[in-house]
């Protein structure tokens, strides 16, 4: 069985990011190394850095997401709003689960969403 640890997102823009992530994360970096960042977030790491491939912002940024579990949704998109994350969805409801998406400065998406229940 294969176990998903952690993403890496790519920019041109890597501190950028790391300021946009510090806010949505409400935490300093665990890991901060020249331009790489990265946070403990729950059962997985997420980074941030250079890459020498890409340009400019996300040209399919629905391709790729990352979900963002919380119980409090509607409170959470508020509060990462006032972080100046782009609104794509705003919170709405499916099949029992809230779910809202938001864009980070390089356009990359990314959900918050209830946590998964066995009915």
């Amino acid at each position: 069985m294969l176990n998903l640890n952690s993403v890496m997102i790519g920019s041109s823009q890597p501190k950028v990011l790391a300021e946009f992530y510090e806010k949505v994360f409400g935490k300093k970096p665990d890991m901060d190394e020249e331009e790489w960042a990265g946070w403990s977030v729950g059962n997985a790491f997420l980074s941030v850095g250079p890459h020498s491939e890409i340009k400019g912002k996300a040209k399919e940024p629905a391709r790729v997401m990352f979900n963002l579990e919380t119980k409090e949704v509607k409170e959470e998109f508020e509060r990462i709003k006032k972080t100046g994350a782009t609104v794509i969805k705003e919170p709405y409801e499916m099949q029992g689960a809230w779910i809202a998406t938001f864009a980070d400065p390089d356009g990359n998406y990314f959900q918050l969403m209830t946590p998964w229940e066995d009915k």
